[in-house]
Protein backbone atom coordinates (compact mmCIF):
# COMPACT_ATOMS: atom_id res chain seq x y z
CA UNK A 1 0.00 0.00 0.00
CA UNK A 2 1.52 3.37 -0.96
CA UNK A 3 2.28 5.85 1.78
CA UNK A 4 0.10 8.92 1.89
CA UNK A 5 2.06 12.12 1.42
CA UNK A 6 2.75 14.23 4.46
CA UNK A 7 0.45 17.24 4.54
CA UNK A 8 0.94 20.66 6.08
CA UNK A 9 -1.58 19.61 8.72
CA UNK A 10 0.68 16.68 9.58
CA UNK A 11 3.71 18.98 9.83
CA UNK A 12 1.85 21.42 12.06
CA UNK A 13 0.73 18.55 14.28
CA UNK A 14 4.34 17.35 14.65
CA UNK A 15 5.56 20.83 15.61
CA UNK A 16 2.63 21.45 17.95
CA UNK A 17 3.17 18.12 19.67
CA UNK A 18 6.91 18.75 20.01
CA UNK A 19 6.32 22.14 21.65
CA UNK A 20 3.59 20.83 23.96
CA UNK A 21 5.49 17.72 25.07
CA UNK A 22 9.22 18.52 25.00
CA UNK A 23 8.48 22.17 25.71
CA UNK A 24 7.47 21.42 29.29
CA UNK A 25 11.15 21.14 30.22
CA UNK A 26 12.76 24.04 32.02
CA UNK A 27 14.58 26.53 29.83
CA UNK A 28 18.14 26.31 31.17
CA UNK A 29 18.57 28.20 34.42
CA UNK A 30 15.63 30.52 33.78
CA UNK A 31 12.31 30.14 35.57
CA UNK A 32 10.35 29.47 32.39
CA UNK A 33 9.76 26.34 30.35
CA UNK A 34 10.97 25.85 26.79
CA UNK A 35 7.35 26.36 25.67
CA UNK A 36 6.90 29.58 27.66
CA UNK A 37 10.15 30.88 26.20
CA UNK A 38 9.08 29.99 22.65
CA UNK A 39 5.65 31.57 23.06
CA UNK A 40 7.09 34.75 24.56
CA UNK A 41 9.62 35.11 21.73
CA UNK A 42 6.94 34.58 19.08
CA UNK A 43 4.59 37.01 20.81
CA UNK A 44 7.31 39.67 20.96
CA UNK A 45 7.99 39.18 17.24
CA UNK A 46 4.27 39.35 16.44
CA UNK A 47 3.80 42.51 18.51
CA UNK A 48 6.77 44.09 16.70
CA UNK A 49 4.98 43.53 13.37
CA UNK A 50 7.40 40.90 12.08
CA UNK A 51 6.48 38.80 9.05
CA UNK A 52 5.36 35.16 9.12
CA UNK A 53 8.90 33.80 8.77
CA UNK A 54 10.26 35.80 11.70
CA UNK A 55 7.36 34.92 14.00
CA UNK A 56 7.91 31.27 13.03
CA UNK A 57 11.66 31.55 13.64
CA UNK A 58 10.99 33.14 17.03
CA UNK A 59 8.59 30.35 17.99
CA UNK A 60 10.97 27.61 16.85
CA UNK A 61 14.41 29.16 17.44
CA UNK A 62 15.28 26.77 20.28
CA UNK A 63 13.70 23.63 18.81
CA UNK A 64 17.22 22.22 18.67
CA UNK A 65 17.12 21.88 22.47
CA UNK A 66 14.06 19.65 22.01
CA UNK A 67 15.45 17.43 19.25
CA UNK A 68 19.14 17.03 20.07
CA UNK A 69 20.38 13.52 20.80
CA UNK A 70 22.33 14.19 23.99
CA UNK A 71 19.91 12.16 26.07
CA UNK A 72 18.25 13.00 29.34
CA UNK A 73 21.28 12.31 31.54
CA UNK A 74 22.45 15.92 31.13
CA UNK A 75 19.14 17.28 32.34
CA UNK A 76 17.68 20.48 31.01
CA UNK A 77 20.92 22.47 31.00
CA UNK A 78 23.82 20.78 29.15
CA UNK A 79 25.89 23.98 29.50
CA UNK A 80 26.06 23.37 33.26
CA UNK A 81 27.98 20.19 32.38
CA UNK A 82 30.34 22.04 30.04
CA UNK A 83 28.49 20.82 26.94
CA UNK A 84 27.45 23.06 24.06
CA UNK A 85 24.49 21.20 22.56
CA UNK A 86 24.88 23.24 19.34
CA UNK A 87 21.11 23.60 19.38
CA UNK A 88 21.17 26.27 16.70
CA UNK A 89 22.52 23.78 14.14
CA UNK A 90 20.30 20.93 15.36
CA UNK A 91 17.32 23.25 15.02
CA UNK A 92 18.31 24.37 11.53
CA UNK A 93 18.71 20.76 10.39
CA UNK A 94 15.36 19.77 11.88
CA UNK A 95 13.52 22.71 10.30
CA UNK A 96 15.27 22.66 6.90
CA UNK A 97 12.99 19.96 5.49
CA UNK A 98 9.93 22.18 5.86
CA UNK A 99 11.10 25.81 5.86
CA UNK A 100 13.17 28.13 3.69
CA UNK A 101 16.20 30.16 4.73
CA UNK A 102 14.07 33.06 5.99
CA UNK A 103 13.12 30.77 8.91
CA UNK A 104 16.15 28.48 9.21
CA UNK A 105 18.95 31.04 8.82
CA UNK A 106 17.93 33.22 11.79
CA UNK A 107 17.53 30.04 13.86
CA UNK A 108 21.03 28.91 12.87
CA UNK A 109 22.52 32.37 13.46
CA UNK A 110 20.83 33.37 16.73
CA UNK A 111 23.74 32.09 18.85
CA UNK A 112 26.26 33.92 16.67
CA UNK A 113 24.03 36.99 17.01
CA UNK A 114 24.55 36.82 20.78
CA UNK A 115 28.31 36.62 20.26
CA UNK A 116 28.08 39.51 17.78
CA UNK A 117 26.12 41.71 20.18
CA UNK A 118 28.47 40.91 23.06
CA UNK A 119 31.38 42.09 20.94
CA UNK A 120 29.73 45.09 19.32
CA UNK A 121 27.55 46.62 22.06
CA UNK A 122 29.42 47.46 25.28
CA UNK A 123 26.37 47.08 27.56
CA UNK A 124 24.89 43.95 25.95
CA UNK A 125 26.83 41.37 27.98
CA UNK A 126 25.56 42.83 31.27
CA UNK A 127 21.96 42.18 30.12
CA UNK A 128 22.46 38.46 29.56
CA UNK A 129 20.83 35.95 31.87
CA UNK A 130 23.18 33.73 33.90
CA UNK A 131 22.38 30.82 31.59
CA UNK A 132 23.29 32.87 28.49
CA UNK A 133 26.58 33.93 30.09
CA UNK A 134 27.39 30.29 30.85
CA UNK A 135 26.59 29.11 27.33
CA UNK A 136 28.41 32.08 25.74
CA UNK A 137 31.72 30.74 27.02
CA UNK A 138 31.04 27.38 25.36
CA UNK A 139 29.89 29.03 22.13
CA UNK A 140 33.10 30.95 21.51
CA UNK A 141 32.67 34.11 23.58
CA UNK A 142 32.19 37.63 22.23
CA UNK A 143 33.14 38.17 18.58
CA UNK A 144 36.20 40.25 17.79
CA UNK A 145 36.02 43.01 15.15
CA UNK A 146 36.93 40.69 12.27
CA UNK A 147 34.31 38.13 13.28
CA UNK A 148 31.73 40.89 13.66
CA UNK A 149 32.39 42.11 10.10
CA UNK A 150 32.04 38.58 8.72
CA UNK A 151 28.82 38.00 10.66
CA UNK A 152 27.29 41.33 9.60
CA UNK A 153 27.90 40.46 5.93
CA UNK A 154 25.94 37.18 6.14
CA UNK A 155 22.45 36.96 4.64
CA UNK A 156 19.85 37.08 7.44
CA UNK A 157 22.31 38.38 10.05
CA UNK A 158 20.08 41.39 10.77
CA UNK A 159 17.11 39.02 11.21
CA UNK A 160 19.20 36.90 13.58
CA UNK A 161 20.03 39.97 15.68
CA UNK A 162 16.33 40.86 15.96
CA UNK A 163 15.54 37.26 16.84
CA UNK A 164 18.27 37.34 19.49
CA UNK A 165 16.68 40.37 21.12
CA UNK A 166 13.31 38.58 21.27
CA UNK A 167 15.12 35.55 22.68
CA UNK A 168 16.75 37.64 25.42
CA UNK A 169 13.45 39.26 26.42
CA UNK A 170 11.45 36.01 26.41
CA UNK A 171 12.31 34.81 29.91
CA UNK A 172 9.56 36.31 32.08
CA UNK A 173 8.08 33.85 34.60
CA UNK A 174 4.29 33.43 34.47
CA UNK A 175 3.82 35.87 31.57
CA UNK A 176 0.47 35.30 29.89
CA UNK A 177 0.85 34.78 26.13
CA UNK A 178 -1.36 33.39 23.40
CA UNK A 179 -1.47 29.58 23.15
CA UNK A 180 0.73 27.74 20.66
CA UNK A 181 -2.30 27.30 18.37
CA UNK A 182 -2.41 31.09 17.91
CA UNK A 183 1.04 31.01 16.27
CA UNK A 184 0.47 28.00 14.03
CA UNK A 185 -1.06 30.22 11.32
CA UNK A 186 2.34 31.94 10.95
CA UNK A 187 4.04 28.57 10.85
CA UNK A 188 1.62 27.23 8.24
CA UNK A 189 2.15 30.23 5.97
CA UNK A 190 5.93 29.74 6.29
CA UNK A 191 5.98 26.08 5.29
CA UNK A 192 7.67 25.57 1.93
CA UNK A 193 6.21 22.23 0.91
Amino acid sequence: MPHASVTNSDRLAVLRDLLLTKGVRQYGLDNVSQLEHALQAAWLAERAGEDDAMVTAALLHDVGHMVHDLGDELGENPAAHGIDDVHEEAGRRFLAAWFADDVTAPVRLHVDAKRFLCGSEPDYFAKLSPDSVLSLKLQGGPMDADEQALFAALPFSADAVRLRRYDDAAKVPALATPHVDHFLRYVERSLTV
